[in-house]
Order: structure tokens, then sequence, then C-alpha cells
């Protein structure tokens, strides 16, 4: 991959890290004991129904697993710029080939090729 490919794909990673930051900010305050997360605020509408119960209940869940998804992808993001910086951006950690271009440019955080992702995911 040329060095201007390599410098493309860390300018995305940066922004996508930007962005995600901001959504993970937007959930709560960065929790102390666990890096990379935020402690997920819960909603209080002050009612005590049952349906406002459940509604925030609901909410709640549901940032709880946006969180856990901006987490994971953040954590990728950061392992791509960590393979930028030591020189093996691009190579499938598995079968250590070449990453197709276009899968890097669905996912420029993609640490394994498609082959070795679908026998992962068992999609063969």
């Amino acid at each position: 991959m040329t060095p201007e490919k390599i410098e493309y794909f860390k300018k995305r990673l940066l922004e996508d890290k930007d962005r995600l930051t901001l959504q993970m900010e937007s959930l709560g305050k960065r929790d102390p004991n666990r890096p990379g997360h935020v402690e997920v605020t819960y909603p209080e509408s002050g009612s005590n129904s049952e349906d406002d119960n459940a509604g925030e209940v609901t909410e709640y869940a549901n940032e709880l697993s946006i969180e856990a998804r901006i987490s994971s992808e953040l954590r990728d993001i950061n392992d791509a710029l960590k393979a930028i910086e030591n020189g093996n951006y691009g190579i499938c950690k598995y079968c250590k080939k070449e990453i197709e271009e276009k899968r890097l440019e669905a996912r420029p955080a993609s640490s394994s090729c498609i082959a070795c992702k679908k026998l992962l995911t068992q999609e063969m």
C-alpha cells in the first residue's frame, strides 16, 4: 500500500475516532475505572408510573448497547492507528496477507481480510 493511501486511511480513522468520541461523551461521563468507556446516565423522568419506568429501563438498555458498540469501534480504530505506526496496517492479523483496499474503504479499522472474517463468522 502506498504511503499516500496509508495517510488517507489514517485521516479517515482519526475523523471516525473524533466522531465516535463525541457520541460516546453524549451518553454520560467518562468511567474512571474503564478507560475508553463512559458511565451511561440513567434517564429519570421524575414519574413513578409503570409506563415511565419501563420507558426509562428501555432507554437505558439501548444506551448501554450503544456504548458497548462505540467502545468496540473505538478499540478497533485505536488498534488500526497503532498498526499504522508499527508499519503493518492493511495486513490481516490471521493469514498475514494484504487486506483488500475495497474492504478498508468500507471499514478502515478492519484487521482481517474478507476470507478470514468469513471463516471466523462461519459464513462459508
